[in-house]
């Protein structure tokens, strides 16, 4: 959604790396260039000379003149002002004190209204709670029977009384549900409400009749993140009409250019709390200020990566993997598919790698990555028998002939995946060893102080070694000047002999001193 935007304040930003000052010139062509870049991604114009403004005058100040780096101050202030435009903080939803807390949804016809209300199930469901989805869409053909099915996928109940297709009242349908949600013990209510193609005086009526009748907690207008302009247009008629307190993005997963996510915060007021990033029930989450502008900036978005890590990662699975890298037996192949399928459902490779800092720079080759090449390895090792994933250096030229048909591949890719899984455990076993790595079990750091507990290396030369034994070690021992005695016990005095009081050895014309 941001790429083109992305790309372009990326490369704004590099220019400005190799200045050790910033001038009053480079300041104002900074701005145009972040003014062109906000323009082309459709960002409402206002909000644009608002953005540029606080920009261009934070810039002059006293911040960045006095900065150790004037261009990295520059690019977090820059941060700064996204986040803001964007909401500032994470708005979270409001609860009722007494149940059921219910949410309602508004927005035009094609918003994704119905799938979002099955995705927005799905997450409350996932933090503990049981919501109800109420079919008040009763006028857009066969709505009512996609809120079912987005129910039973979402494992969640619904309540649909009207067949819809234009039977039903669905004010009286809302006013319904909040009774049947008490009854059934349901804490939340999802009231997804009819929408048209455009602004009409129906549309809103009918939706500030289910406000009333409800009296909803949260008012959310689902808005399309494609449709560009039109959005600011569409939320502030909303505002007027039925009023919301928040804005859910859909369809960010598109190529759209994106402006409206950030026109529509500053010119409603209203944040934007929740997020769609894709087709299915999991793509969806609370909407982060700060994590979306670091994306923007192409800083990356490990708290998210994180956070998606800890929901599909097992904690005791991944202690015990975690044990066997580090002991360095037992990593088989068995272990290895179970490890890629965790990273699989994470979701599309694409999208793990795009969360890492740098990684717009690398976008054509991003692109490149195909989750199909992590289908097709798990289809060769499952073509495997339990006594091959165990041990893969028991599969020889038949037995890779036989993993090739049953996984539909070429015996060369078989190979190249036993191959590399055999250089793997040597990398995982070198790392365990410590080799290069200071502070790892038998690393160099661990080898040193090992040897010098060990003491010091007892001399070949008996004479050596009597005189070391005898001075009960060296470290106390006084050496005689550079080229004297240095025959005798490498360069230190016998034990007993001591020196007249300014008596200098090295005026003596001793054989072999020159």
């Amino acid at each position: 959604m941001f790429e083109t935007l992305s790309d372009r304040l990326t490369s704004v930003f590099s220019s400005l790396r190799s200045k050790g000052r910033l001038s009053d010139a480079d300041i104002d062509a900074t701005c145009r260039e972040i003014r062109i870049a906000l323009l082309e991604a459709d960002v409402a114009l206002p909000v644009v000379k608002d953005f540029v403004a606080r920009v261009k005058e934070r810039a002059r100040g006293a911040e960045v003149s006095q900065a150790l780096n004037p261009a990295q101050q520059v690019v977090k202030i820059v941060n700064d002002e996204l986040i803001e435009i964007l909401g500032g903080e994470t708005r979270r939803l409001r609860y009722a004190k007494t149940p059921p807390t219910v949410i309602m949804l508004a927005g035009l016809q094609g918003s994704g209204k119905t799938t979002l209300a099955g995705k927005l199930a799905k997450w409350l469901r996932d933090q503990g709670h049981a919501p109800l989805l109420v079919a008040c869409d009763l006028q857009r053909p066969n709505a009512v029977q996609q809120l079912a099915v987005m129910a039973e996928r979402a494992e969640v109940a619904v309540f649909a009384p009207e067949p819809g297709n234009g039977v039903g009242d669905p004010v009286a349908v809302a006013r319904q549900s909040v009774e049947h949600a008490r009854r059934q013990q349901h804490d939340v209510v999802i009231v997804d409400t009819a929408g048209r193609l455009g602004i009409d005086q129906e549309l809103m009526r009918q939706a500030a009749d289910i406000r009333d009748a409800v009296s909803p907690d949260e008012v959310l207008f689902v808005l399309d993140a494609m449709i560009g302009q039109d959005a600011v247009s569409t939320a502030q008629a909303f505002m007027e009409g039925v009023g919301f307190d928040g804005v859910v993005l859909t369809k960010l997963d598109g190529d759209a250019r994106g402006g409206a996510a950030l026109s529509v915060r500053h010119v409603t007021g209203r944040p934007i709390m929740f997020a769609s990033t894709g087709e299915k029930l999991a793509d969806f989450d609370a909407f982060h200020p700060d994590r979306m502008a670091g994306r923007i900036l192409d800083m990356g978005d490990i708290l998210t990566l994180i956070e998606q890590a800890q929901k599909t990662f097992d904690e005791q699975e991944a202690a015990k993997m975690a044990d066997k890298l580090v002991s360095g037996d037992g990593f088989t192949l068995e272990d290895f598919l179970e490890q890629m399928m965790m990273v699989r459902r994470m979701g599309p490779i694409k999208n793990l790698l795009g969360m890492m800092p740098g990684m717009g720079q690398m976008r054509d080759q991003l692109n490149q990555v195909d989750d199909r090449d992590l289908d097709r390895i798990a289809a060769i090792i499952r073509s495997m028998t339990p006594a091959e994933r165990q041990d893969p250096k028991v599969i020889n030229g038949s037995r890779r002939a036989r993993i090739a048909r049953g996984s539909g591949v070429t015996v060369t890719e078989v190979g190249n995946l036993v191959i590399r899984f055999f250089e793997a455990q040597k990398m995982m076993r070198r790392m365990t060893q410590g080799i290069g790595i200071p502070g790892m079990p038998g690393g160099r750091k661990q080898q040193k102080a090992q040897k010098a507990k060990k003491g010091r290396r007892v001399s070949g030369d008996p004479r050596k070694s009597a005189l070391g034994k005898a001075a009960g070690g060296a470290a106390d021992t006084p050496k005689a000047p550079k080229g004297v005695l240095g025959n005798l016990g490498g360069g230190q005095l016998p034990p007993g002999l001591k020196l007249p009081p300014g008596f200098d050895p090295s005026k003596l014309d001793l054989p072999g001193q020159k």
